[in-house]
This record gives structure tokens, C-alpha cells and sequence, in this order.
């Protein structure tokens, strides 16, 4: 487990593997074709796509309808790797996916954000309009085990 403050003053508990938390937040990280999936929120910035889990639908679901309304990317075979748990007043936790591309709306209807950017680890790691959730030390290890459990 890796315990860090964000930049806002929460204590985050990141755990790698599968955990028993009620997670009703999901993030998605994946790389496709090289490029890390991300998406700019009009509000926050550029961050990996996610969001809250709809009353009655699995976590599951909710990343699969989270990439697709923010990006307007189609994801296969979600996998849970992490949760990502913020102490503030309530605590949450967010469920952490990677999943396989499955398809690409290059004119989709989008919620809340500008759809899908596509960045290279550099660009990445480059951004200078990445929100706040994307500068914390546990984005940098979540990237990591995509990169070192990549298919």
C-alpha cells in the first residue's frame, strides 16, 4: 500500500490487487497504440476518464459508461487493479480499471468534458493542464502497472 497527501491535503491509501472497499467511483487508466486515454474536464484539466457508479449498476458498468460518455471510446474487458482511497469527510474510494480499446467515435456525443486526448508519455508527463487528481504520486504508480502489465 502507498499512503501519500494530495494536493489538496487528503491523506490517499492507494492498494494494488483486489480489495473488498465499496468502491462507487471508477478511473480508468489505459494505453492503446502507444498513447495513454485521456480527457480534458471543462472545470479540472486533463485526467484519466472516470466518475461515479449509477444507483443499481455494477463498478464495472459504470467504467465502461464513464469512458464512453467522457471520451467517446468503446473499452472491453474491464479490469479492476487498484483502489484509490481519499480520506476526506466522507472517505471514497475509486474502483481502478485498465481495459482493451474496443472501438473509437471520432465524433461522439460527449458529458461534461471535451472527449478523448490522446497523449504520449512524454506529452504526459509534459501536460501543463493536467487537474489536480493527475499530479498526485499514486497517477505516476497507476501508470507504472499499466506499463509493467501490459498484454
Amino acid at each position: 500500500m502507498l499512503t501519500f497527501e494530495d494536493l489538496k491535503g487528503s491523506r490517499v491509501e492507494l492498494v494494488f490487487g483486489e480489495q473488498e472497499l465499496e468502491a462507487r467511483h471508477v478511473l480508468v487508466v489505459l494505453k492503446h497504440d502507444g498513447k495513454w486515454l485521456t480527457t480534458v474536464h471543462r472545470i479540472r484539466g486533463t485526467e484519466f476518464p472516470g466518475g461515479k457508479a449509477e444507483p443499481g449498476e455494477t463498478i464495472e458498468d459504470a467504467a465502461i459508461r464513464e469512458v464512453m460518455e467522457e471520451t467517446g471510446v468503446t473499452i472491453g474487458k474491464p479490469r479492476k487493479f487498484a483502489e484509490y482511497v481519499v480520506h476526506t469527510e466522507p472517505p471514497f474510494c475509486k474502483a481502478v480499471f485498465t481495459a482493451e480499446v474496443t472501438g473509437i467515435d471520432e465524433q461522439p456525443e460527449l458529458f461534461e468534458t471535451e472527449g478523448a486526448l490522446w497523449l504520449t508519455d512524454d506529452e504526459l508527463d509534459s501536460c501543463t493542464t493536467l487537474s489536480f487528481h493527475m499530479k498526485d504520486k499514486g497517477m505516476h504508480e497507476l501508470r507504472n502497472w499499466v506499463e509493467r502489465h501490459a498484454d
